[in-house]
């Protein structure tokens, strides 16, 4: 008895069609975020090694001692600037904005112009380590935590003045430096001008011990918080809705984030748009908006991209160009096309 053809087609469309399935399930789209998260702590792993160990030659001993010292400072600047730029995104509901777009690096600029214009370059050179360190750190934490208490302290006040009043200051302080740089002595306004560039390779490794403390306690903070970070990321209205404080939190949050990149950029200097390109393709590589996923891996691309990137200017194509004038580049870019695409939310 033979069959109709579309019975005896069916068989050969059902085997042909068999091989597509697990070819759909090896792609990226598909995996957990528990695998998305292995893969980059695997390609952060791989970044480190590399870092430690290409073009490495003689004593081994003497270079894993001197290269560790600055992986560990490039470790802590990638994760703090990646959490405080997730945190300031999820509070401000923007993610186009970044603390450092908000006027970090124009009062990082105004610190050093100042020592510089007060005190001469001869003392700003005496005050280099630890002293510099803890005035950089001090000043840009009390400014902040100021602005942060005034905006959501005794009365509730919109965020969106926050970015306003932020996009204010940040003009103001940079309008004051220009002015200063202008007014010292030409040799010395050199010395700023190069102290207003991130350096990624001539970090005082006596400042790693009270960086790793201050970095380290405001991570773990933020981690503590993650939960509530998912509740402000459906808005203030619906925070408060559940019975969250929104108030306190907030400050918190922005309290910690503060801490980070303050440290970060009296570390290295300032990094304008780093922590929007992590941030911004943690979103993109991630399915989950838990902030207990995002976090984890912002932090991870962040190491990924700064220390591979590092490792490739420094060992391979022998610092030709500085890394802060290509993370300039790219971020700009970054923001120029979100900018176009709106903000998301």
């Amino acid at each position: 008895m033979s069959l109709a053809p579309s019975q005896q087609r069916k068989p050969a469309q059902l085997v042909a069609r068999r091989p597509l399935g697990p070819r759909r399930s090896l792609r990226f789209s598909h995996l957990s975020d528990r695998t998305r998260l292995l893969i980059l702590g695997l390609l952060a792993l791989g970044a480190l090694v590399g870092y430690l160990v290409l073009n490495s030659r003689g004593n081994w001993e003497f270079v894993l001692a001197f290269r560790t010292k600055t992986l560990i400072a490039l470790v802590l600047v990638a994760i703090s600037i990646a959490t405080s730029s997730v945190v300031f995104q999820t509070i401000t509901e923007n993610r186009i904005l970044t603390p450092q777009i908000m006027g970090f690096d124009s009062l990082y600029e105004l610190i050093q112009t100042s020592l510089v214009f007060v005190l001469g370059s001869t003392a700003v050179h005496r005050l280099a380590g630890m002293p510099r360190f803890g005035i950089e750190v001090a000043v840009m934490l009390v400014l902040s935590l100021a602005l942060f208490w005034w905006l959501f302290g005794a009365r509730r006040r919109d965020v969106v003045l926050l970015v306003l009043v932020g996009i204010v200051f940040g003009t103001f302080f940079r309008s004051i430096s220009t002015f200063l740089q202008r007014v010292i002595d030409p040799n010395e306004s050199l010395i700023v001008t190069d102290r207003l560039f991130a350096s990624f390779t001539a970090i005082d490794e006596n400042l790693l011990p009270l960086a790793v403390v201050l970095i380290a306690l405001s991570t773990g903070g933020l981690w503590l918080l993650r939960s509530r970070l998912d509740v402000i990321a459906l808005g203030p209205a619906l925070a408060v809705a559940v019975g969250l404080n929104y108030r306190v939190t907030v400050l918190s949050l922005l309290s910690l984030s503060a801490v980070q990149v303050a440290v970060a950029t009296a570390l290295v200097g300032p990094v304008l748009f780093f922590g929007l390109i992590a941030s911004n393709l943690a979103y993109q590589l991630v399915k989950s908006p838990k902030h207990a996923v995002v976090l984890p891996a912002a932090s991870l691309v962040a190491i990924t991209l700064l220390i591979g990137a590092q490792s490739l200017l420094q060992h391979v194509l022998g610092l030709n160009t500085v890394l802060s004038v290509i993370i300039e580049f790219v971020g700009g870019l970054v923001f120029i096309g979100l900018l176009l695409k709106g903000p998301r939310k």
